[in-house]
């Protein structure tokens, strides 16, 4: 055996074993917070428990909590752990592939079709917590549903954004936030032009999948129309 191929051969296994002790800590983590969670809300509906209560007993079990097992009990992470059980109440459902981090911007999301979509959509993206922040103040979810009828919204949420023909490439509209241009502010077309060449890789990542930069003007025909476009679907 070569002694390059003895170094990668460990390097592989290294790699494995790293990735495999960080599901095992992460499923626990999760495991954890979700049975917490559960006797929350399972304290809270014993009946003798009322709304106004219920925050004056997240302050207190965040004080003792922490006078006994340190940091990590505050009162807004206690608040997460009850509505991760109560957003989902059957632990098989949660994705091993997703982090606490993950979730805790899931739990941000007040629609659980919206919340489904965008859960489905990052483990089948593989997306950072960043980018799944990113996507949900986008309004990814929203923004695609707006073609969809009823049964295609459900789809959207059991599925994530799946690309079955040309038109599910696109997305409209687009959010050019990261522009840096103010709404009000009337830009020409190569004003325009010049600050999508500026920030191209955040254009390419709202843009979605399957894009590359090709050239400044470039002319593609899209159901018998055509159009001048900076970007092409590769």
């Amino acid at each position: 055996m070569q002694y390059q191929v003895l170094v990668k051969n460990i390097g592989g296994m290294v790699e494995a074993g790293r990735e495999t002790a960080y599901r095992s800590i992460n499923n626990v983590l999760l495991k954890t917070y979700w049975e917490i969670g559960r006797l929350i809300v399972e304290f809270e509906q014993q009946g003798k428990e009322k709304a106004e209560y219920g925050r004056e007993l997240l302050k207190k079990l965040s004080r003792d909590l922490k006078l006994k097992h340190g940091k990590g009990f505050s009162i807004s992470n206690l608040q997460y752990f009850r509505l991760f059980y109560l957003h989902y109440p059957i632990y098989q459902t949660l994705s091993g592939k997703l982090s606490w981090s993950h979730y805790t911007e899931l739990l941000a999301v007040s629609s659980d079709l919206a919340r489904g979509f965008y859960e489905k959509q990052s483990i089948n993206e593989s997306w950072s917590v960043r980018e799944l922040h990113r996507q949900i103040n986008s309004m990814l979810f929203e923004r695609i549903a707006l073609s969809k009828d009823k049964k295609g919204v459900l789809k959207l949420s059991k599925k994530g954004h799946v690309i079955e023909k040309d038109k599910d490439i696109l997305k409209e509209p687009f959010i050019l936030e990261f522009l840096g241009i103010p709404e009000n502010h009337r830009y020409s077309e190569r004003e325009l032009e010049q600050k999508i060449i500026d920030n191209l890789q955040l254009f390419l990542l709202e843009l979605g999948k399957g894009f590359t930069f090709v050239g400044r003007q470039f002319r593609i025909s899209f159901e018998n129309k055509h159009f001048e476009f900076k970007l092409m679907s590769t």
